[in-house]
């Protein structure tokens, strides 16, 4: 069986946008960093979006991040999916984060950014419904996903989809 145990979440006190994703693929797993796949477009993204060097080290690109108020984590904290393909994960075996307790140790969250479809639909089915009022009322995006297995995209399209939608956040 192939269980998978997402990572804690990257993140200031003072953050103000949430960038959700799934669940780690192998490779992240294996790398203990998010977005390891070097194919998938994350990293190059945000740093276009954000002004950093995607190149940089792993380091260096989360405090990139953070610094500029993103805060990293995923839906699932942990879940039974062989290979790496959101479409594997068996729902009845996730295990959400505890979104409630990250919300009050980040008040200044303003908008969450899903990373492609699975996010926004596990964050929907499974955590909304247990969100207090407040939680709930986070306003939030639905983007196309980074991964290189959503190729129906260019590049360039994600890119004007996500810096349409964060653009309150680029400044």
């Amino acid at each position: 069986m192939t269980y998978s145990v997402g990572f804690p979440p990257s993140a200031t006190s003072d953050a103000k946008l949430l960038i959700l994703g799934s669940l780690p693929g192998q490779r992240s797993l294996e790398r203990q960093q998010y977005y390891a796949q070097p194919r998938n477009a994350f990293w190059t993204l945000m740093g276009s979006l954000f002004g950093f060097d995607a190149g940089a080290c792993y380091v260096d690109r989360l405090r990139s991040l953070n610094a500029r108020g993103v805060a990293l984590w995923d839906v699932c904290a942990s879940a039974h999916r062989p290979g790496s393909l959101d479409q594997r994960i068996e729902l009845s075996t996730v295990r959400a984060n505890d979104f409630e307790r990250f919300f009050e140790m980040h008040p200044e969250i303003a908008l969450i950014g899903f990373n492609g479809a699975t996010a926004a639909s596990l964050y929907q089915r499974l955590v909304l419904p247990r969100l207090s009022v407040r939680a709930a009322a986070i306003a939030s995006r639905r983007l196309p996903s980074t991964s290189p297995a959503h190729a129906s995209m260019t590049f360039a399209e994600k890119r004007e989809k996500w810096r349409s939608a964060l653009a309150p956040f680029l400044e």
